[in-house]
């Protein structure tokens, strides 16, 4: 579990995602807050139930975003499922407990390479140490141990008459012939003990970087120890039990809306199976049972035909904290792609230097992309930040289209080509439904 305080957590996902403060803080005490129940007598530890979490607001504002990078950031296990999916087959649908299911498995998935590093450093030096006993003995000296392996990492070092040949290999005997008994030697008839093993030609050596890696191989006993599957079981479902972090997306759709009644029985009833998992049961899986008293649910919808009270008032009551994403404007636009770690600009930079082309966007060509983005929210469909991926495929399409025949060519991006490539586009509203 991190030790990241609240305030650390959030300036963390500052480096990611735009905006949304209030959605960062609700999940940052949350996280914090499993960390210190952990730290709580151990009578009032299981008593102290996670806060669940309702984030409210328009589609790409980064609700599911938030959610991934909390749960990267606390190597926790983490599942997005939409609940839309549980709807899908008539009124049966997919059976909720197939939730805790998956999470388990991306839990074992977890577990298992982390006991792995564990022991990795440790299994690599018993390995060093019993290969360097039998070349050198277990009675040499200290100093002749530690200059051993240098040596053998270099390898042994090739003469000069086979140095073509790489190191191991023999030269065979040229062929004679004029002589009648060379069929018969040839064929192993008539060879004396002198020259029995000459003409074989000996397997070659690995070379360095495949012998180093045999030689962390060696000895594997560590990691199977750390990788067997009752101990990985058992730390895996307490991981997932303790750590566990389910994103339940699109959870408006399921809301029973009291103006339509047809499909709506289905509605209700994921909502109705949704509740003991979210409030705390157990649920049997092929490894054991999980228990979901501690798994911190945070659930998500847009709630634009729906309203969050539309929920069964016991699903509401089992999601208490609420937070709203406010819609991106377009200063938040411009900082999506200058600002974070992984921006849209750099992300495009990158994929072109690949190719021998550097791009160089201006500071009005930003400010056009930007304005771009918001005017088409605003008129088409408010698709959040991914509009700005749309935007910016339709900007550099002849480039990357002609990239491999521009290597070394610097492109320099600024409003006039941005206006000339999207903006004409945009200006027509039916048209602009289909182009981006």
């Amino acid at each position: 579990m991190t030790e990241f305080s609240p305030r650390e957590i959030v300036s963390e996902l500052d480096r990611f995602i735009v905006g949304q403060n209030d959605a960062k803080r609700a999940v940052a005490i949350a996280l914090r807050n499993r960390w210190r129940r952990l730290r709580v007598a151990d009578d009032l530890r299981e008593e102290i139930l996670p806060k669940n979490i309702l984030m409210i607001g328009p589609t790409g504002v980064g609700k599911t975003e938030i959610a991934r990078r909390l749960a990267k950031l606390a190597n926790a296990p983490f599942l997005k499922v939409e609940a839309t999916k549980f709807t899908e087959v008539g009124y049966v649908g997919r059976d909720v407990d197939q939730i805790v299911r998956d999470l388990l498995d991306i839990g074992m998935t977890m577990t298992r390479e982390s006991m792995r590093e564990q022991v990795k450093t440790k299994a690599e030096a018993r390995a060093e140490e019993r290969v360097l006993e039998a070349l050198v003995g277990a009675s040499a000296g200290a100093e002749t141990k530690a200059k051993f392996p240098q040596d053998a990492a270099r390898g042994p070092a090739c003469r000069p008459r086979d140095r073509r040949r790489g190191p191991g290999h023999r030269r065979l005997p040229a062929a004679d012939h004029g002589d009648p008994g060379h069929a018969g030697r040839r064929h192993g008839h008539g060879q004396s003990a002198g020259h029995a093993g000459q003409g074989v030609r000996r397997p070659r050596q690995d070379p360095p970087a495949e012998r180093g890696r045999k030689l962390r191989s060696a000895d594997g006993r560590g990691e199977r120890q750390a990788a067997r599957p009752d101990k990985v079981t058992r730390e895996a479902i307490r991981v997932v039990e303790q750590n566990g972090i389910v994103f339940l997306d699109e959870i408006d759709k399921i809301c029973a809306r009291s103006e339509r009644i047809g499909g709506d029985v289905s509605r209700e009833g994921v909502q109705r199976d949704l509740l003991p998992l979210i409030e705390g049961t157990t649920v049997s899986t092929k490894h054991g049972t999980v228990r979901t008293d501690h798994i911190l649910f945070i659930a998500s919808g847009a709630f634009h035909l729906a309203k969050p009270s539309d929920l069964l008032p016991e699903l509401q009551g089992r999601l208490p904290i609420r937070v709203e994403l406010k819609p991106l404007t377009q200063a938040d636009f411009r900082r999506i792609l200058t600002e974070p770690q992984a921006s849209l600009i750099r992300q495009y930079k990158a994929l072109l230097a690949t190719e021998g082309v550097t791009l160089d966007f201006t500071e009005d060509a930003i400010d056009a992309l930007a304005e771009l983005a918001a005017q088409i929210n605003g008129s088409v469909e408010n698709i959040g930040a991914r509009r700005l991926h749309t935007v910016m495929e339709r900007l550099l399409e002849e480039i990357s289209f002609t990239a491999p025949d521009r290597s070394g060519s610097t492109r320099t991006i600024d409003a006039a080509y941005v206006n000339a490539q999207v903006a004409a586009l945009a200006k027509d509203t039916d048209l602009s439904k289909f182009i981006l």
